[in-house]
């Protein structure tokens, strides 16, 4: 690459983006250490610095980023105690994953599995049998769940080891598809509000010698995509979620660890043309473009025929500055969905891949009104997105 002049600003180097700690420090290496301290055959410790627990209970809050956690000691006063706790007292976060949204975390955690060998590599992808755009959150076309993702989950390999298993959550969740893929195992048992799913979690733990039990909350997420990470109602969420944390930490039963972590972080996106860039009126960015998949900080871009050379040109000229864009072999050759991608992976992601790594979207007005109007957002690799906590409380 020859030297950058005045009109000619050199692109992100792809080896400067901060990949995903896979295998030693990422989300989908915890429930593998824990199953591993359970006795549960067939797992490795790969968070060496977790102590064994007999009763685990991993408690994950949509959105916590820990630069978010961090910067709200007064709204988080009891999780701000145990921020010295995280990853076994070194005080470290956890890195989420690429990209760092819902869907894609869900099943790391629930697989123990990096995103390119569990196949939920964005928010919405490519479905190579019928061409369309998948929502992976959503489900959206329907697609067999058992070939989307035909890995084990650890709660259903725990439970074959005969460890109690339970999956605490809302009860709307207990048939969605991403549940099947992703949690399932043991039992499930649904709790409309925050205060019964921290009492019953706290029970199953006590209801026998081995246990791993998981516990979620998504209205911090919420609060921060309609509202901002810092308005009130995302600091009222959070003040919520401490209270449960607590709640559930005041009735751990003897010889139990509770973790508390997040399936990503997130960042607020100033609504005007120099932050947010519409591909519904871009006409650059839309030439040679099939389909327009991923977030707005995590693209997937799937090229028309014999267009995917001249597609990644043109979104490295105009992107390349304010967002890491890679061919598609780049991004599985450095790394960014896992350290292999299984065969039937490869044609979900798309031909260009975007991170953005500066406080910009990449919105879909016409296509994407919803997620377009969202004040909070996520999915790069930028530590605000990235970093995830991994508190912990011990008895």
């Amino acid at each position: 690459m020859g030297q950058a002049t005045w009109d000619e600003p050199e692109p992100l180097a792809l080896d400067t983006a901060p990949v995903p700690l896979y295998g030693t420090g990422s989300l989908a290496d915890l429930l593998p250490t824990l199953a591993a301290g359970l006795g549960v055959p067939g797992f490795e410790a790969r968070l060496t610095e977790l102590p064994v627990a007999d009763r685990v209970c991993v408690f994950l809050v949509d959105g916590l980023g820990w630069e978010q956690l961090k910067a709200h000691p007064g709204e988080a006063p009891f999780l701000t105690s145990l921020l010295h706790t995280s990853r076994g007292g070194t005080g470290l976060p956890l890195t989420a994953g690429y990209p760092a949204t819902t869907a894609t975390s869900l099943a790391s955690v629930g697989t123990g599995l990096p995103p390119g060998a569990h196949g939920l590599p964005g928010y919405t992808v490519r479905n190579p049998s019928t061409g369309e755009l998948m929502n992976q959150l959503r489900w959206q076309p329907w697609s067999p769940p058992e070939a989307w993702q035909p890995y084990p989950t650890v709660f259903q390999r725990a439970a074959a080891a005969g460890v109690r298993t339970a999956q605490v959550t809302a009860p709307a969740f207990q048939n969605t598809p991403l549940t099947k893929i992703a949690l399932s195992g043991g039992t499930f048992l649904g709790r409309p509000t925050g205060e019964e799913r921290m009492d019953t979690a706290a029970a199953q733990l006590a209801a026998d010698d081995r246990a791993l039990v998981y516990t979620y909350y998504s209205e911090l997420d919420g609060a921060g995509h309609r509202f901002g990470v810092d308005s009130e109602p995302w600091r009222a969420q959070l003040r919520y979620v401490d209270s449960l944390v607590r709640r559930l930490a005041e009735q751990l039963p003897p010889r139990s660890a509770l973790y508390v972590t997040a399936d990503h972080g997130m960042v607020d996106i100033p609504f005007d043309e120099q932050h947010r860039i519409d591909f519904d009126e871009d006409w650059e960015l839309g030439a040679g473009v099939a389909l327009l998949g991923g977030e707005g900080r995590a693209r997937h871009v799937y090229a028309v025929p014999g267009a995917a050379g001249d597609v990644l040109t043109v979104w490295r000229e105009v992107l390349g500055e304010q967002f890491w864009v890679a061919g598609r072999e780049e991004a599985v050759a450095a790394g960014w969905f896992g350290p292999e991608v299984d065969e039937r992976v490869l044609p979900r992601l798309g031909e260009v891949i975007a991170a953005a790594r500066d406080d910009v979207l990449v919105t879909a007005s016409r296509r994407e009104p919803k997620e377009s109007a969202m004040v909070g957002n996520h999915g790069s690799m930028t530590p605000a997105e990235q970093l995830v906590p991994l508190v912990e409380v011990r008895t």
